[in-house]
Formats: C-alpha cells, structure tokens, sequence
C-alpha cells in the first residue's frame, strides 16, 4: 500500500523542525555563561570582528596593489633609463661616423699649414739632401696670408663703419622720437592745464551760485520762522491755557475724563464731592476691617478646636498601634517558636545529603 504524503503533513513537519531549530539556538544561548552572565551580543561582535577583518583584508589588498604599481613604475623607469642611455649612445656614435666622414682634418679651411704630407704633394720641387724640412712657399704662404689679413681688416672696418652708420640713424630716430614724445607731452600737458582751469572756472561759479542759493534759502527760512514764532507767541497769548478756558480740561474721550496738560484744579462742587467720597471709604474700610477680625477670630477658635480633636485623634491611634505591636510580637514570638520546631524535626527527618545525580536532572531544558 503507497503511502500519500499530505500537504498538511509536510507544513508539520517543517513547522516542527523549525521549532526544534529555534529551541536548539535558545539553549545554545541560554546554557551559554558569557552570553547569560554578560549579556554579550555575539552575533554583533561576530559582525564587528567580520568587519575588521574585511577592512585589514581591503587595505592590505590596497597596499599590495600600490606595491605592484611602485614596482611597475620602478621598471618603467628602468627601461626608460635605459633607453635614454641607448639613445644618447646612438648619438654619440652617430657623431662620431658624421665626424669621420664629413669633418676630416682635409676639409679645414687651415688644413694646408698643417699638412704634414704638404712637400710629398708638391710637383716639380725637389728636395736635396740634408735640407729636410724646408719651407719653400714661405714667401707666398706669408704673401696671402697678409693679404688675407688685409682683407679681415678692411671687412671689419667696413662692418664697423655699417655698425656706427646705424647706431648714427637709430640714436637719430631716437632723438626724432624723444622729440616728438615730448612735444605730445607738452601738448597734453598745456590741454590738461587748460581743463583743469576751465573745471576751477566751473567749480568756482558753480560754488558762487550755490553759497548764494543757500544764503537766499536760509534767508527765507529765517524770515518764515520769525513769522511763525510771531503767530505762536500771538497764539499762545490768546490760547485757551493763558486765558483759563474752563472747557479746554474736557478730553475728546467723554466729560468723564480731564486733560493733563490743561487741568488747573477742582472746583469747589468737586472738592466737596471729594470729601465725601472719602467719608464714604473711611467708613466702608472701617468697616472691613471689623469684619475681618471677626473673621480671624472666628477661624482662630476652628483652628483650636480642630487642633484638640486632632490631639485627642493622634492619642487614640498611638494606643492603638501599641496594642498591635504587643499583638504583633505575641504572633512573632509564636512563628519563631514553629519555625525552630519544625526545623528541628527536618532535621531529625532528612539526614541523606544529595549527591550529583540529584543536580544532573535540573538544566535539562531551556523551559
């Protein structure tokens, strides 16, 4: 007979596992003493460890690479280096092959009073023997170069004479120009002259006619203040101030309220309402003040008489609580009398001291 696995059946299965896992992790944690006593997160420090080690294992692999760059680069500088050193080789070696086959001692320009086979070369001239040595073209060689040198000589002084020709025509252009600067500078010198004179002139009646608008203004204006301080001292005489206008003390604001600044003084109608008005507040703070020391006496006699009722309260509680507390010991002397008879009688009774199989059955489960 096949035996059908049901949908439910696998659910129980994986939930049961998944219990059995959860209460395998819990007794691990639980019968762990660091992580019971000190309360240590150890998956965080697992973390905070792993971290670490990443982060040593990237700047170690950091430094490895910039080790192998340093390297790369010391090689390339090396086989630069010796490329440089190849190069300038080749040129020098180059030098010398130009040197040999385009710049030999034959093809200077003195070559021929230094050339040590120059006799062997002559034709037609012999030498006899035991005159070894002799110069025979002496006079001509002596004749050209004179010539020679005549010739340097004139074409110095024909490039010293072009030399001084123009440094003549430049010290003369200079001049011409040093002349013409100046010139332009007097010119500029003499129109700034000008302008400023003519911004002086400017300034000048500009200043002349403003210090005269300003005299005329302030003319004007004393002249209006003096007319003003005329119609204030007319104002003022014949105001309602100096003439004691009883109706300039009522305010805008009602005929309840007086003006500060025109008040003069009561009138004899509101002096005499004055004292009555403060009759009237005599008489009616005399008469608080009775009621208020009747008052006072009145709370001073409930304060005494809840004072003695509280006294006589508080002598009825401490009896009270005295006899509890004779009570209290009475039970206590009783327990601590059961206590020691029934400990006494443990101790007849169990006299089997628990071995390690009595302690091995407890811890057995993290529930």
């Amino acid at each position: 007979m096949n035996q059908v696995e049901l949908l439910s059946d696998r659910v129980a299965a994986v939930q049961l596992d998944r219990r059995r896992n959860r209460e395998l992790q819990r007794r691990e944690r639980i019968f762990d003493d660091k992580v019971r006593t000190i309360g240590v997160d150890k998956d965080a420090l697992d973390h905070q460890v792993e971290e670490l080690r990443d982060k040593d294992q990237r700047q170690a692999n950091a430094f490895q690479i910039y080790a192998e760059e340093l390297l790369c680069s010391d090689r390339v500088a090396c086989v630069l280096e010796q490329r440089q050193k190849k190069d300038e080789r080749l040129l020098n070696e180059a030098i010398v092959q130009f040197r040999q086959h385009f710049q030999q001692p034959a093809s200077r320009r003195e070559f021929d009073l230094n050339d040590p086979e120059r006799l062997k070369k002559q034709e037609g001239v012999r030498i006899l023997p035991g005159l070894t040595g002799e110069d025979l073209a002496q006079r001509d060689r002596l004749r050209k170069q004179q010539e020679q040198l005549r010739a340097w000589t004139l074409q110095q002084q024909d490039e010293l004479e072009r030399a001084k020709q123009q440094l003549q025509q430049e010290m003369n252009q200079y001049d011409q120009s040093r002349l013409a600067l100046d010139s332009r500078a007097l010119e500029l010198q003499k129109m700034e002259e000008q302008s400023k004179k003519a911004a002086a002139i400017a300034t000048k009646d500009f200043n002349l006619a403003l210090a005269a608008e300003i005299t005329n203004r302030r003319q004007q204006e004393q002249h209006e203040e003096e007319e003003n301080n005329q119609t204030d001292i007319l104002n003022q005489l014949n105001g309602d101030l100096l003439m004691e206008n009883p109706e300039q003390n009522i305010s805008v604001l009602g005929q309840s309220r007086l003006r500060r600044d025109y008040y003069k003084g009561m009138s004899a109608k509101e002096l005499q309402q004055y004292t009555q008005y403060q009759q009237q507040q005599a008489e009616a703070r005399k008469r608080a003040v009775m009621e208020q020391r009747e008052k006072e006496l009145q709370e001073h006699h409930e304060r005494m008489t809840s004072a003695r009722a509280a006294l006589l309260l508080e002598r009825q509680h401490a009896r009270i609580n005295k006899e509890l507390r004779r009570a209290m010991d009475n039970t206590n002397t009783l327990l601590a009398q059961a206590r020691d008879a029934q400990k006494k009688h443990l101790q007849d009774m169990y006299t089997n001291i628990p071995d390690e199989r009595y302690f091995s059955q407890f811890n057995t489960s993290s529930r």
